[in-house]
């Protein structure tokens, strides 16, 4: 851990000590977590969404010429990183996110997905503890500017598809941080509504899986497991 972030923890122990719920306040603001996740699929899957359109009412079935071709993702798209702590989960999210996807309903083998992520963008709010992630003790950025994705099979999206209706799916490809590769399925939803594509889904990688030591303090200590979850938006390109 560098000098600077070592002396910050201390320096939020100390004024916990001396000064209470004050000092507790400053620590936890450091230490603690500053991102709630925003999910994409709306928690009423049906109806109500102000960005249907004629395309396809709500409850209606989708054409699949319009689920079908090619997507691309859009910047209202998110990417989140959670790390378990001795003390809570905190949350990183990235919103410089691109790519592409191929979806054939039809024949799912057929379907591709690759995306990438500008790790520089990677952010808890919390500047400090920000800097010290994208350092060569951790991602690297430096030398590893981007994460990639590639998706290699689908599996669980349907031939025929409702509008406003969430379905589970599960996508298993390659991920790609600091030059590892690491085969990861993602599991979660998909749904079309208002033409636009949603997926949300989550996998679990590891420290070391990317060749990196969890964090630990005298303050606190984290888990070896490493959340990863797509939120993304797609516009039919």
């Amino acid at each position: 851990m560098k000098k600077k972030t070592m002396t910050w923890i201390i320096t939020g122990v100390v004024l916990a000590g001396v000064i209470g719920g004050g000092g507790y306040a400053l620590m936890n603001n450091y230490l603690g977590n500053n991102v709630e996740i925003e999910t994409v699929i709306p928690a009423n899957n049906a109806s109500g969404n102000p960005k249907q359109t004629a395309s396809a009412a709500a409850g209606e079935v989708v054409s699949q010429d319009l689920v079908n071709g090619n997507w691309s993702i859009t910047d209202a798209s998110k990417v989140y990183f959670s790390v378990t702590t001795s003390k809570e989960t905190v949350n990183f999210v990235n919103n410089i996110v691109s790519g592409q996807w191929q979806l054939d309903v039809n024949d799912l083998a057929q379907s591709t997905a690759i995306g990438t992520i500008d790790m520089n963008a990677v952010d808890s709010s919390n500047a400090q503890r920000d800097e010290h992630i994208k350092s060569a003790d951790y991602f690297d950025v430096a030398q590893y500017p981007n994460a990639t994705f590639e998706g290699a099979s689908f599996e669980g999206l349907p031939t025929d598809w409702t509008e406003g209706t969430a379905y589970y799916f599960t996508m298993t490809g390659t991920l790609n941080v600091r030059g590892i590769d690491k085969e990861v399925t993602f599991a979660g939803t998909a749904m079309y509504q208002g033409e636009e594509l949603l997926l949300s889904s989550s996998t679990m990688v590891t420290f070391d899986d990317f060749g990196l030591e969890n964090p630990h303090s005298v303050v606190l200590s984290a888990e070896n497991d490493i959340q990863v979850r797509l939120e993304l938006v797609l516009s039919k390109s």
